[in-house]
């Protein structure tokens, strides 16, 4: 929250500020994070992700292994229809 309403200052500090740092500091990677499209109306491409997350719950880690091997093919059309609007070439 804030005192009072400033614009745009989430993508000044979330994505600007770093990537200029970024630069200035010969660094020729910037990780903006998970997601999509949103991210290259920023000027950013999405990656693919991996979680690591640990689950104490046998049965529960099972059915998300399942549901994410079964994720895979939509995710694998979304990168895909992405990296065909992507602006770089």
């Amino acid at each position: 929250g804030c005192v009072r309403e400033l614009p745009f200052v989430h993508f000044e500090l979330c994505y600007h500020a770093p990537i200029e740092w970024a630069m200035a500091q010969g660094i020729e990677r910037f990780e903006g994070g998970a997601q999509g499209e949103h991210k290259m109306a920023r000027g950013l491409l999405p990656v693919a992700t991996q979680s690591w997350h640990w689950l104490a719950d046998a049965g529960f880690a099972e059915a998300l292994q399942r549901f994410g091997e079964q994720e895979q093919a939509a995710v694998a059309a979304y990168e895909a229809e992405l990296a065909a609007r992507s602006p770089f070439r």
